[in-house]
This record gives C-alpha cells, sequence and structure tokens, in this order.
C-alpha cells in the first residue's frame, strides 16, 4: 500500500473516532415527572440529539427526594450533568459545591442577561454570578373583576390603597364580597397570600444578616390591609377552594391566586365549572376579568410580585460544555416544548432572543392550556392581560432570596406562626399592634 494511502486510512479512522468520542450522553435530573410531560421532554431531547448528536438521558425525580438524592450524589461523585431544581434549592446547592456557578453564569451571558426577566437572575445571583439558569416561573396573580372596577371607576388592584378602595365600593355581601382572604391557618395558602403582600409593603421577617425584624412598621401596615380583606370576606374558615369557587361563582370582586386559574376561568376544566351561568364552559368571566402580579404597598412603591421559578443547573460533575449546550438548547430552540409542558404555570422567563424581542411570550400564548377542553392562553385573553402575566416575573421576590437568607425564612413559612396571630387578629382577640407584637416575639422563639 502506497504510504498516502496508508495515511488517507489513518486520517479516515481517526476523523471517525473523533465524531465518535464528540457524540457524548449526558444525564438530565427532571423535576417535571409526569408521564405526559415527560413525553414532551424526551421530544425534546430527540430534536437536541438531532441538531447536537449528543444523547440526553432524562431521569424523573420527585421534588420531594431531590435533596436527599442530590446530596449523596454529590458525596459519591455521581451528579447527574444537568439538575432541574426550585428557587428553594438556588442558594443552597450553590454553597454546597453542586453547581457549577460558572458554567452557569456563561449560559445566561452568552444568552444575553437582558433577554431573561430580571426578578429570577436577582434570585440566581451569588458573589456576583448567576449560580442557575431560569427556565420558567409563575408570578401570584390578583384576580378581580375588571367589568365591575371599569363601572364604578376603580383603578386597577396593584396598590394596597387601590385595593383598599375597591372593597369599599364593591363589598355587597351575599351577592358580593370585596375580598377572598385565606383565615385557614393550617392551609400553605395563607402563608402564600400573607407572604405576596407583605414583600409589596415592603416587610420581611429576615433581616440581611439572618436575625428577626424587629422593625414593625411595615408589619403594621400588612396586618391592616390584611384584616380589611378578612373585614370583606365571608365568615368561617377560608382557603383556595373557596376562593377559587366564589370567583368563578361571580360572586368576588378581587382573590389572589396562583396562575392555573387562567384555564378554569375559560371554562375549560369541568373540576372547577365557571357557574355565572348556566353554561360552565363560557368565556364570559374570563373576559370581565383582570390580573394584577406586582402590588405596591406604603413600603415599597417600586411594587413586588410572589413568584416560584424554575431554574437547569449545571452540576459540579458535568460534562460541562454538552451540559451548557443542552440547556442553552432548552431556552431557545426548544423552549416551546419545554414551556408546553404547563403554560398556566410555565411562564417564560426568557420573552424573546434578545432584550425588547417577545417572539417567546408570543410562542408562549399560542400553546394550548386546559383539561377537559384545550385552547391558547391567547385565544382567552387579549394581549394586554398577557403582558401583565408576565410582567410580575421581573420584580419577582420571596423572602430571604436576596440577602441568601431562604432558609431561615422557609423556617417561618413552615411555622405558620403569622397565620395564627392573624387569625386571632382577625378573631378579634389581638389588636393590630398587639399581633405585630406577638409575631416579632414569636419569630425570634423559633
Amino acid at each position: 500500500m502506497k504510504r498516502t494511502t496508508i495515511l488517507m486510512a489513518g486520517l479516515l479512522v481517526s476523523t471517525a473516532l473523533a465524531g465518535a468520542a464528540a457524540a457524548d450522553t449526558i444525564r438530565f435530573w427532571t423535576l417535571e415527572v409526569q408521564p405526559e410531560r415527560m413525553a414532551i421532554q424526551e421530544e425534546m431531547a430527540k430534536k437536541f440529539e438531532a441538531a447536537s448528536g449528543h444523547t440526553v438521558e432524562i431521569i424523573p425525580v420527585e421534588e420531594s427526594d431531590i435533596q436527599t438524592r442530590a446530596t449523596a450524589a454529590f458525596a459519591a461523585g455521581d451528579l447527574p450533568d444537568v439538575l432541574n431544581h426550585t428557587v428553594q434549592s438556588l442558594l443552597p446547592y450553590a454553597e454546597a459545591g453542586i453547581l457549577d456557578t460558572a458554567a452557569a453564569t456563561e449560559v445566561v451571558e452568552d444568552l444575553g442577561v437582558d433577554s431573561f426577566a430580571q426578578g429570577p437572575v436577582r434570585m440566581a445571583m451569588s458573589d456576583g454570578e448567576i449560580v442557575s439558569v431560569p427556565t420558567d416561573g409563575w408570578t401570584q396573580l390578583v384576580v378581580y373583576r375588571s367589568d365591575l372596577f371599569e363601572a364604578a371607576g376603580l383603578k386597577a388592584p396593584t396598590s394596597f390603597a387601590n385595593m383598599s378602595a375597591a372593597m369599599d365600593a364593591l363589598h355587597n355581601p351575599p351577592e358580593m364580597y370585596g375580598f377572598v382572604a385565606a383565615t385557614k391557618i393550617d392551609e400553605g395558602y395563607m402563608m402564600q397570600l400573607i407572604e405576596h403582600l407583605s414583600l409589596a409593603t415592603g416587610y420581611s421577617p429576615i433581616n440581611a444578616d439572618g436575625s428577626v425584624n424587629e422593625d414593625t412598621t411595615h408589619l403594621v401596615e400588612l396586618l391592616e390591609i390584611y384584616k380589611q380583606m378578612v373585614a370583606n370576606s365571608p365568615e368561617g374558615d377560608l382557603f383556595w377552594s373557596q376562593s377559587r369557587e366564589l370567583y368563578l361563582d361571580g360572586k368576588a370582586a378581587m382573590v389572589i391566586w396562583s396562575p392555573s386559574i387562567l384555564d378554569e376561568l375559560g371554562g375549560l376544566r369541568d373540576s372547577a365549572p365557571v357557574t355565572i351561568s348556566d353554561d360552565p364552559t363560557t368565556k364570559e368571566l374570563a373576559e370581565n376579568t383582570g390580573f394584577s402580579t406586582v402590588i405596591s404597598g406604603p413600603g415599597n412603591v417600586d411594587g413586588a410580585a410572589y413568584a416560584d421559578v424554575r431554574y437547569l443547573g449545571i452540576t459540579a460533575d458535568a460534562n460541562t460544555e454538552v451540559a451548557q449546550e443542552f440547556v442553552k438548547f432548552v431556552v431557545s430552540e426548544g423552549y416551546g416544548e419545554w414551556l408546553s409542558q404547563a403554560p398556566e404555570g410555565k411562564f417564560p422567563v426568557r420573552r424573546g432572543t434578545e432584550a425588547g424581542d417577545t417572539s417567546f411570550e408570543t410562542l408562549w400564548a399560542g400553546l394550548d392550556v386546559g383539561v377537559d377542553r384545550k385552547a391558547p392562553l391567547g385565544d382567552i385573553y387579549p394581549q394586554s392581560v398577557i403582558d401583565d402575566i408576565v410582567a410580575g416575573l421581573s420584580v419577582g421576590d420571596r423572602w430571604g432570596v436576596a440577602d441568601g437568607q431562604l432558609a431561615k425564612a422557609s423556617t417561618i413559612v413552615n411555622s405558620q406562626i403569622m397565620s395564627r396571630v392573624i387569625r386571632e387578629m382577625t378573631d378579634g382577640d389581638l389588636s393590630v399592634q398587639e399581633a405585630a407584637d406577638k409575631i416579632v416575639a414569636e419569630h425570634k422563639a423559633l
């Protein structure tokens, strides 16, 4: 064989080997474990493989198990390449060394920091790095009867002052309640409302250094608005069930709810029908409903939103370059599939491919929602409403996140001290100031 032929053969073999070596398999732990969502993710992984040559092994992990499994895998040096996780795990995973924070920062910077909603990015900041890549989120909504507000000349409930004025004007029980506030203290829903409203008024139970906040100025403002909300609600132990039922029945002017109510308002879910008329599939209520995600209070004129955000973390054990490529794919070419798993609870944290672009928001608004019937959000709600729904992610927040005190804040949430003391206050057993002082004292005793 001629030398040139031998060299050419060797080159072809080495090229083939290099190509084979470049096609890697990475492991992805996902919290989206439902069979229909797994199927969507598998399809997305196939598209990534077709585009990149890399294979993704998708491994479902229940949210209740992921903390234990991630810790054990880290100790064994056997973490997946990409880890789907909640906002609560951001700093704990980063501080434990589970996440390759530099790799995540590089991904967000390559894609364009300004193409992401700033709230989720801000939540993920630590020591100048974006420790994990935000993928989707949702913000709690003030759901209100825009037709009644308009008829009464009321402003949208984007501030405590506006909400207070609306309750005064529209409360007319039993035909119409000005609000349906949570009063059942053992339901997590009540603490969600409390945290949402406290962010709006600038109150956090935890200081930046981890100590309990003893300044009751904004806490009193929070308690006063909550007391008014309860006074404009039906009597009894109220939680998410009654607030949804009364709103769907046309008997509530305002409620605070998660975005899962979006498809129910459109008459798409038989287990939660619209009952304002004889037609449970009517879109009349959706057409007469407005949403506020950002609320301002006396101590926070810019306003805030209660946000829950999900992230894709690149781990310390990852095949870094391939993991980065996959994460970029998820929030770019594969973003439609990712969001389609549950559009009503997966708002796009990237509105487009660059600052000012809204192509991903438009894509999201065209995705089908619903259970018993399907329809795109864009067919149910006008563009102005879609914009309002997504806007909250820009200022989305949670207690303790910005200061790295989420763990201590979570202890306070789980204790439900504020729910119990607020119920004592609304039952008439404590004054507003007495309730504020008791909350501080019990938080310190934790």
